[in-house]
């Protein structure tokens, strides 16, 4: 057995990808999908077509590699989070959309919560914020608004699951309805200090037990693939969320190491080791993995709308034809020229957490162009990060040394070299940007003793460049004041939206 497969479900696309035993990639198939906006702060994908997706991507990266089933050691499963599926335990038809963790419907429901007084409960619980981001109000809302889901979900009739739930349903032909400590953690409905789903969480959101998966360890053999033949029998050896994965993938294994993902949001994580602080400064507190019946905890601090940002450049604005074009269009130009621009397409997440904010440009004249408005936005995507960091810093006491990166976006110079000016300290970019994938394919490998030891994976992280400040202090202080301004005028717009509860 030489080798392992990440199936890395994403926002935007499924991937997947088959790493050798010296964690190199030996072939990569990925396969984008529709967004759906049913309307303005509804985002939705329909799961079968996601499904659909993800099993091509398989398909294609296996006979890309020419691999038979006994070459593979095992499968590892990462996913996009707190996006929610219900659907039927017998049929595995879905009841209705996945709704995307972008998705901002549930901001009534939260609100509800926070005026009977359950705030401090599922923040104690939970580490996290009440907020739309999470799965256990979007739950709420397809039990409350599908007709009959209710009743059927009390007859124990459907599963409720995160897209890795939902990926194992369909990979095992609907043998495994089950999760990770890692994905569970993201739901609002998981006691993160007990592990275990909490009674007290569930209840005011009307939400049964029985539609819940079992919560299994983040590195273990849960079964096999029967519904792919080209990797049948093959252990499914390995779950983790998408940005607790890339923290493996970056061998972040020692508590005080940490590392942002630059990806549809951007994701900024720090291992905490077998505590979890409750942060004080608008981060959440997180399940890193559960791995040989040990917890390990995460700080971390979301950001909603990261490369998504040019995303919406290309299809809203249509000022780029492709992605890529960005860097191009944006190196045009020395600087923004004084052009802002929030991202606050759906909401603000850390450290703000207002569903309310709504993207903001500012600083417009007659001599602004596309150019400044796309420096703008990767400028945009940095400063986002840089609140995080900051954060993080002042719950923790003390500077981050460095930041790792990963994602996407980590390929653009123009990004890493202005984060590394407005942070004024190194950015560091290793030699595999894939860590999400990479980090899957580690939690399965373990699994299946693959790999034997995380020392194994610290010594194949390497540096493919360091980005140092090239910004005085002073600018890159005069520069954040004025992004807090620019912050704070898009808080709060979206104050009559609607929200259905």
């Amino acid at each position: 057995m030489e080798y392992v497969i990440a199936v890395d479900q994403g926002t935007t696309s499924s991937r997947a990808i088959v790493f050798d035993r010296a964690g190199e990639i030996i072939s990569l198939s990925q396969r984008e999908f529709p967004q759906i906006f049913p309307q303005p702060g509804w985002v939705e994908h329909d799961p079968q077509v996601l499904w659909q997706s993800q099993r091509t991507a398989i398909c294609d990266a296996v006979r890309t590699a020419r691999l038979k089933p006994k070459q593979i050691a095992g499968i590892g499963v990462t996913n996009q989070r707190e996006t929610t599926v219900l659907w039927d335990r017998r049929t595995g038809d879905p009841l209705y959309n996945a709704i995307v963790w972008q998705d901002r419907r549930t901001a009534g429901i939260c609100a509800q919560l926070e005026e009977d007084g359950l705030a401090s409960l599922y923040s104690e619980r939970t580490g996290l914020v009440l907020d739309p981001y999470f799965s256990g109000t979007k739950l709420a809302w397809l039990l409350r608004n599908v007709s009959g889901a209710m009743e059927r979900a009390v007859a124990g009739e459907l599963a409720f699951g995160t897209i890795d739930s939902w990926l194992l349903y369909k990979l095992t032909k609907g043998q495994l309805h089950i999760t990770d400590a890692s994905n569970a953690s993201r739901t609002l409905l998981y006691n993160i200090h007990r592990s275990d789903w909490d009674e007290q969480l569930l209840e005011p959101l009307g939400i049964p037990r029985s539609t819940l998966p079992e919560v299994r360890q983040s590195s273990e053999v849960y079964g096999t693939v029967s519904d792919i033949p080209e990797i049948s029998g093959v252990p499914i050896a390995g779950i983790l969320g998408d940005q607790q994965a890339a923290m493996l993938g970056q061998a972040c294994l020692q508590p005080g190491t940490s590392k942002n993902t630059y990806g549809t949001g951007c994701f900024l994580l720090m291992n905490t080791g077998e505590n979890a602080p409750l942060s004080k400064h608008g981060l959440l507190t997180t399940i890193a993995w559960a791995m040989n019946d040990v917890v390990t905890y995460a700080v971390e601090g979301s950001v909603f709308i990261g490369g998504a940002i040019v995303q919406w450049l290309r299809d809203g604005l249509g000022i780029i034809e492709q992605s890529s074009d960005v860097r191009t269009l944006a190196a045009s130009v020395h600087d923004s020229d004084g052009v802002f621009l929030v991202p606050a397409l759906t909401g603000l997440g850390a450290p703000h957490w207002d569903p309310h904010a709504r993207g903001t440009l500012l600083g417009l004249t007659r001599g602004t162009t596309s150019a400044h408005i796309a420096r703008a936005a990767i400028e945009a995507i940095a400063y986002q990060v840089a609140d995080l960091v900051h954060a993080m810093e002042l719950d923790a006491g003390q500077p981050l040394s460095e930041l790792r990166v990963d994602g996407g976006a980590a390929v653009d110079d123009l990004l890493l070299q202005f984060q590394a000016d407005i942070l004024q300290k190194p950015v560091v970019r290793p030699s595999i940007l894939e860590t999400t994938a990479l980090g899957a394919a580690y939690a399965a490998g373990l699994a299946t003793n693959f790999w034997r030891s995380t020392s194994e994976i610290t010594s194949q992280w390497k540096v493919q460049r360091v980005f140092e400040p090239t910004m005085s202090a002073d600018q890159a202080e005069h520069r954040c004041r004025r992004w807090a301004e620019a912050i704070d005028r898009s808080r709060r717009w979206d104050c009559s939206s609607g929200d259905s509860n």
